[in-house]
């Protein structure tokens, strides 16, 4: 059964059906056996026919062609879901603050190690380089129990699904 504006629609193929087609008129098509794929209009065996057919047509009427016994609604556009639900925390991630802090120690400990220093009176290097290289140290010992401390509470969370005190549980956000 035709539906209003199908005769304008018909008319623009007849029109246009010997013209060539491109990606973009493909990618629409191809769009629409999406949608009459997950409607149950097609088998998964006739969608992957007529896509293949889509990539190896030339011209508007060949792709005309492929859907003329479908009325695909168009998939209504829906908003994106926020990635974690309101009020929830999000994961802290530490292999990028483990991948810096290991980097600036390594280039500390080169900096400290590899240029010939003068050395003082009791064969020393300087102490402001002895300071900064025991301060990096220092730094990434508590860099690293910070992040372990963060797996252990992403792991605890993950697996047992009950938070450490202090901190809500997932899903409970303001109501």
């Amino acid at each position: 059964m035709a539906g209003p504006g199908d005769e304008v629609a018909a008319a623009d193929d007849r029109g246009r059906g010997g013209l060539r087609a491109s990606h973009a008129d493909r990618g629409r098509v191809i769009d629409s056996l999406k949608s009459a794929f997950v409607q149950g209009m097609l088998t998964k065996d006739e969608f992957d026919q007529r896509v293949g057919q889509a990539f190896g047509s030339r011209t508007h009427a060949e792709l005309a062609a492929l859907t003329a016994d479908l009325r695909v609604e168009p998939a209504a556009a829906q908003p994106p879901k926020p990635v974690r639900p309101d009020g929830e925390q999000p994961v802290l991630r530490p292999g990028p603050v483990l991948a810096v802090a290991t980097a600036l120690c390594g280039s500390v400990w080169a900096f400290t190690f590899l240029p010939p220093w003068p050395m003082n009176s009791e064969g020393e290097p300087p102490h402001p380089v002895l300071t900064l290289f025991l301060m990096t140290n220092v730094f990434y010992v508590c860099v690293l129990v910070m992040a372990v401390v963060q797996i252990a509470v992403n792991w605890c969370d993950k697996h047992l699904g009950e938070p450490p005190p202090g901190r809500p549980a997932p899903g409970a956000g303001s109501q």
